[in-house]
C-alpha cells in the first residue's frame, strides 16, 4: 500500500507541475542576445554549455518532465548570461587594444617627425613656416642706420644725398 501511494505522489508530483514555458523563453531570449553580443567568439565554450542545457530542457519538456525542463532551462538562461557577459567584455578589451596600438602607432609617428632633419633650403616651405628672406636681398639705399646716442630707433631709411640732388618725397619709404 505504502509503494502504490509512492508511486501515485510521484505521478501526481509530476502533473501538478506546470509547463515550464516562461523559464524556457527566458532561457531562449538570453541565448539569442549571447549570439548577438557575439558569444560564439568571445566565449564559445560558455554558450556551448547554454545551447547543450536549452536543448536538454526541449528533451525534458518533450518527455513531460517539466520540474527538469524548468531546472535546465534556468541552467542554461545563467549560462547565456555568463556568455553574453565575456563577449561584452572580450569585445571591449579588443576595442581598448584596438585603442592601445592606434596610440602606439601615433607616439612613433610623432617620435619620428620630432625627430627627422629640418628640410633643406631647396624643399617647399610650410603652412606655419615663416617666408625665406635670405633669397631676395634689400635694395642698398633702404638699409637702416644704427641710431645714434639718445635719439632713439630709426624708423626710416636714411638715403645718401649729393649737394646737386634732392631728395624725391614721392619715393617710396620716405616721408613728406
Amino acid at each position: 500500500m505504502a509503494t502504490a501511494l509512492g508511486v501515485a505522489l510521484v505521478v501526481g508530483g509530476c502533473a501538478s507541475v506546470p509547463p515550464p514555458d516562461n523559464a524556457m523563453n527566458l532561457a531562449q531570449n538570453q541565448l539569442q542576445a549571447a549570439r548577438d553580443a557575439d558569444a560564439a567568439d568571445y566565449a564559445p565554450v560558455d554558450l556551448g554549455f547554454a545551447q547543450d542545457k536549452f536543448q536538454q530542457a526541449q528533451n525534458a519538456m518533450a518527455q513531460r518532465k517539466y520540474a527538469d525542463a524548468a531546472n535546465l532551462a534556468d541552467e542554461s538562461r545563467a549560462d547565456a548570461e555568463l556568455a553574453r557577459a565575456k563577449a561584452r567584455l572580450g569585445a571591449a578589451r579588443a576595442q581598448i587594444q584596438a585603442k592601445v596600438q592606434e596610440n602606439a602607432r601615433l607616439r612613433q609617428q610623432g617620435e619620428q617627425d620630432a625627430s627627422s632633419p629640418a628640410p633643406a633650403e631647396n624643399d617647399a616651405p610650410t603652412e606655419n613656416a615663416a617666408p625665406q628672406l635670405d633669397d631676395m636681398p634689400a635694395p642698398a639705399a633702404s638699409a637702416l642706420t644704427a641710431p645714434a646716442p639718445g635719439e632713439g630707433f630709426q624708423t626710416v631709411p636714411s638715403t645718401p644725398t649729393q649737394p646737386d640732388q634732392t631728395p624725391d618725397p614721392t619715393a617710396q619709404g620716405s616721408q613728406p
